[in-house]
């Protein structure tokens, strides 16, 4: 497949120009709404919604849960940006689409981009309905959005993931935590294609891979960002047990249920985060 990467910066520049026409304020940061996190979007003050099919060249969403709108206002003080609905790789997008909401990011001049998913927790001490704040990844998606030409207005060839999480803000996340009197776990969140949930043998696998998460998004976006320069804070609503030996049948609406309770957790960690960034 040839990949026009000129066309491509293009169009990620004309989506960008499209916002910048509705807003006030350029966001510095920004918050992908994962299943369940839609609650972020109540607290904003002077909200603007513009929905992804009127912006030029954005894909649309299909996925269960996930509404397909940019939302911008301030919350704490700070001009925040929401991606109400993401891109999945198990939709059919290509890994270029999937992040082209990060590029948008990046040219509108994105800082800290908190991502929120819903995941599968492999770690036997996970229980069910707790956050998890994300310290690392593995990407086993068997793809990278970064194959291809590189622009180099956006970032070098070979970005360094060594921090792929912010330390910083990862620190912060668990104090505000701690502050708030929230549980929560820390672990490695591991991105699959989907759109099956893991067999057992696969489970059994990616926990010896070192991995405590295991979900069908994050990983691409967590990709751009870094090669971007955009740090990262991530966050894990552990709405199954995906442990082999206690492993049961389950269901999206199962999952949507459970991620829309441990939403609310995250949601009140993010939003006390939020005034002291």
């Amino acid at each position: 497949m040839n990949f026009n990467i000129d066309e491509y910066v293009k169009n990620v520049k004309e989506a960008a120009e499209y916002i910048k026409t509705k807003i006030k304020n350029k966001p510095e940061i920004a918050i992908v709404l994962g299943s369940g996190l839609h609650g972020i979007a109540d607290k904003l003050e002077n909200p603007l919604k513009i929905s992804y099919s009127d912006i030029p060249n954005f894909p649309v969403s299909t996925a269960p849960g996930h509404k397909g709108e940019l939302m911008f206002g301030t919350i704490s003080g700070k001009d925040v940006m929401l991606m109400n609905g993401r891109f999945h790789y198990y939709e059919g997008y290509t890994m270029k689409e999937v992040t082209f909401p990060i590029r948008v990011m990046q040219e509108l001049g994105v800082k800290i981009l908190i991502v929120t998913n819903a995941a599968g927790g492999m770690n036997p001490n996970f229980e069910v309905g707790n956050p998890c704040i994300i310290t690392d990844q593995i990407n086993f998606m068997g793809d990278n959005p970064l194959i291809g030409p590189n622009a180099e207005e956006w970032g070098p060839r070979f970005p360094d993931m060594s921090e792929a999480y912010n330390k910083e803000l990862t620190e912060k996340a668990i104090s505000t935590a701690k502050k708030l009197g929230i549980p929560v776990y820390t672990g490695v969140y591991l991105g699959i294609t989907g759109p099956t949930f893991e067999t057992p043998a696969e489970l059994k696998m990616m926990r010896n891979f070192g991995a405590d998460l295991v979900g069908m998004s994050t990983v691409p976006e967590v990709i751009v960002a870094n090669h971007g320069g955009i740090k990262v804070l991530g966050f894990s609503a552990v709405t199954d047990k995906a442990v082999p030996e206690e492993l049961k049948p389950v269901t999206a609406e199962e999952v949507i249920e459970i991620a829309n309770k441990t939403g609310e957790k995250i949601a009140e960690i993010i939003l006390a985060l939020l005034g002291e960034l």
